[in-house]
């Protein structure tokens, strides 16, 4: 009886040990500078293909003249009142791809607030420090009240 506990608390261990490197591999992330541009100081390349991604809820990375640009889109939206900003960015590095993080706040109209009937479609574009472009983006959303 005293063997089989011992293996049990054996298996325990490695499969405790599994996931800790398993969940923690990648979680040396590192800040990505950026800077918020304008809607109408984005540029050209950007202002073109945004019309395509505007319905979608999603993280866009894009190159224009050796500068990594982000874009963050919410969708269409029935009211005005609705807002995304970024709030961070992290690069980290997993199963050998840089990933790029992208910390999206989401601001809702407070029910109540009068806002104007009409569709929209709120966005941000930041342009980063990154030197090329990630292999992969992952959106993560905060709703802000």
């Amino acid at each position: 009886m005293k063997r089989i506990v011992t293996i049990v608390a054996i298996i325990v261990f490695i499969a405790a040990l599994l996931f800790f490197f398993r969940y923690f591999r990648g979680k040396g992330a590192e800040n990505v500078g950026f800077d918020t541009i304008n809607p109408e100081n984005m540029p050209k390349q950007i202002a073109e293909v945004l019309p395509n991604y505007r319905m979608k809820e999603k993280a866009l990375v894009a190159k224009i003249d050796d500068e990594i640009f982000v874009v963050v889109t919410r969708g269409e939206k029935s009211t005005a009142g609705y807002e995304v900003e970024i709030d961070k960015l992290t690069l980290s590095n997993e199963d050998g791809e840089n990933v790029l993080t992208v910390y999206a706040k989401y601001t809702d109209p407070k029910p109540g607030d009068v806002t104007a009937q009409i569709l929209t479609y709120p966005f941000t574009v930041v342009k980063t420090d990154l030197k090329e472009l990630p292999q992969k983006v992952v959106l993560e959303k905060e709703y802000k009240n």
